[in-house]
């Protein structure tokens, strides 16, 4: 997004915005008044459910800290480095594997390094700035996000060594309830999502993705302690999205996501939109 095209959305208030981009998505039109779906009421909790707190939540270096002391400093992903601009990270002093992105956006700038001979430095120095300089806010009007200080970040690099890459595994909670978890996997070659229960049995629904029913993927050995922390983390919260990596036996914390899909995501069938929105319960308007 160029900065003319930023100046211009800057203009158009949250709730015309969120009005215009859920037709375009949806083709609907957006009920804030007595939301019934899910995707009306992230809408709704992106307008009016602003807890000051949520700007550490959704910032990928401030979060960590907040994670540790609820969870423990066991779930978090080691941190190599936190810098405010790109001439200040030397990329000499990092190790062969690692992954760093920006603190504030999601996708644009981000790398995971597993070979640095391999890695065009200028391209990714390039790429991060490009991250620095987003306005994550103004695309979707996620307003956590339009007051985290934006900073570059580098973690430690983990795989579960199949070759296969990590599977993330998003937990939903509703009301602080862990109820589905979505199982990203092959993310960087073609990627997929299946949904599951709690129980672990294969949803017969989609959300955003085709489902793939002929793929079985085991459940994880440490699915109830992802629950158990999940519950946690998603207490006092409406809809709280968790998300985590199970790597050798081990569960770290992946980011924590208040609105998927940014509120216009396709559910097949379309019932189940209706059906996610009943299992949240909206607050009363918090705006600090």
């Amino acid at each position: 997004m160029n900065n003319k095209i930023a100046a211009i959305l800057s203009l158009i208030p949250d709730k015309l915005y969120l009005s215009l981009r859920y037709r375009m998505y949806t083709g609907k039109k957006l009920n804030l008044k007595n939301p019934k779906r899910f995707n009306e009421k992230i809408q709704w909790l992106k307008l009016y459910n602003r807890k000051k707190e949520y700007v550490s939540m959704v910032d990928k270096v401030a979060v960590k800290e907040y994670v540790a002391k609820l969870i423990g400093e066991q779930y978090i992903i080691p941190t190599l480095g936190v810098w405010d601009k790109v001439e200040d990270i030397d990329f000499d002093s990092l190790p062969n594997q690692f992954v760093i992105k920006c603190n504030h956006n999601s996708g644009l700038g981000m790398y995971i390094c597993r070979d640095k001979s391999k890695m065009n430095i200028e391209k990714v120095k390039k790429e991060l700035k490009e991250g620095l300089e987003q306005n994550y806010y103004l695309c979707d009007r996620e307003w956590p996000y339009k007051n985290v200080p934006r900073k570059i970040i580098a973690e430690e690099y983990i795989d579960e060594g199949t070759g296969e890459g990590l599977k993330d595994y998003k937990v939903f909670n509703f009301n602080g309830d862990p109820t589905i978890i979505q199982v990203d996997f092959d993310r960087f070659v073609d990627h997929k999502k299946n949904l599951y229960t709690t129980d672990w049995k294969l949803c017969d629904f989609s959300f955003n993705y085709p489902s793939h029913p002929e793929i079985k993927i085991a459940k994880p050995e440490n699915l109830e302690e992802m629950l158990h922390v999940s519950k946690i983390l998603a207490q006092n919260t409406p809809y709280m999205r968790t998300d985590f990596y199970s790597v050798k036996g081990k569960l770290y914390f992946g980011e924590i996501t208040f609105f998927p899909a940014s509120g216009y995501g396709k559910f097949i069938p379309d019932i189940y939109d209706e059906k996610f929105g009943n299992m949240i319960t909206l607050p009363t308007k918090i705006t600090e």
